[in-house]
């Protein structure tokens, strides 16, 4: 499959506490893991169109987002486009704090909102359908020994699936790891992967991204038609 990694790249930049986890962005870091099944790409918001032309999205079967400090940056236009790739069958990872993307808020029609806190809690990942091949080669559950918290209400639509959730050492729960379809497109939303933490070197959450690329790539399903439409068969003047 064709997969681009799509990463803000602001915080790599200016942070050295970050830059120390992720020398090379995040976006790498997640491009590095895939690269043995996958050919990958990635793209990053300050590249012209913020690298997701329509070349770019016309070859991605899966797009991956990460975004964090910046998404009102992200323009609109792209936004659209993006949208009408999802729609039309290319399939979306949306990870971490992604869940205040542009994309992914209006893809879902809420706020997105949730509860967040930075302390150091320990995280407890529980796979609540151990049917679904996102989970595929996962224990029933798994913990990262520091994360950022979110937790609940998280302002979503009702997941199609729910496939995890996160108990937090400070006592919230989190429903973190969603599925949703929208068109043709099938969409993760996966919670773990604060950037100053080096969750995306974790084995288990890389198996789950690895897992979700498969799940959400495009489907040989019918393209159907919209707008008026001529009959199939002789209707008979009444």
């Amino acid at each position: 499959m064709k997969v681009t990694v799509w990463n803000e790249y602001r915080h790599e930049q200016e942070n050295e506490e970050v830059r120390q986890v992720y020398p090379k962005g995040i976006h790498q870091a997640i491009a590095q893991f895939l690269t043995d099944e996958h050919k990958v790409t990635t793209a990053t918001l300050d590249q012209p169109e913020h690298g997701l032309t329509e070349s770019v999205l016309a070859q991605t079967d899966v797009l991956i987002w990460w975004g964090h400090k910046a998404h009102d940056e992200v323009d609109d236009a792209i936004v659209d486009r993006v949208k009408a790739h999802v729609l039309n069958g290319m399939g979306l990872i949306v990870l971490h704090s992604g869940h205040f993307s542009k994309i992914f808020k209006t893809l879902m029609g809420t706020t997105c909102d949730l509860k967040w806190r930075e302390a150091d809690d320990r995280e407890r990942l529980w796979v609540i359908d151990p049917t679904h091949p996102i989970t595929t080669g996962l224990p029933s559950y798994f913990e990262l020994d520091k994360e950022e918290m979110y937790g609940e209400h998280f302002d979503i639509p009702a997941p199609d699936e729910t496939i995890f959730i996160s108990w937090f050492e400070g006592g919230e729960v989190f429903r973190s790891g969603a599925t949703f379809k929208r068109g043709n497109g099938k969409i993760f939303y996966f919670r773990p992967g604060h950037e100053t933490y080096p969750t995306y070197y974790n084995n288990y959450v890389q198996q789950v991204i690895r897992n979700a690329v498969k799940w959400a790539q495009p489907q040989a399903t019918p393209k159907h038609d919209y707008g008026n439409a001529q009959p199939l068969e002789h209707i008979t003047k009444k």
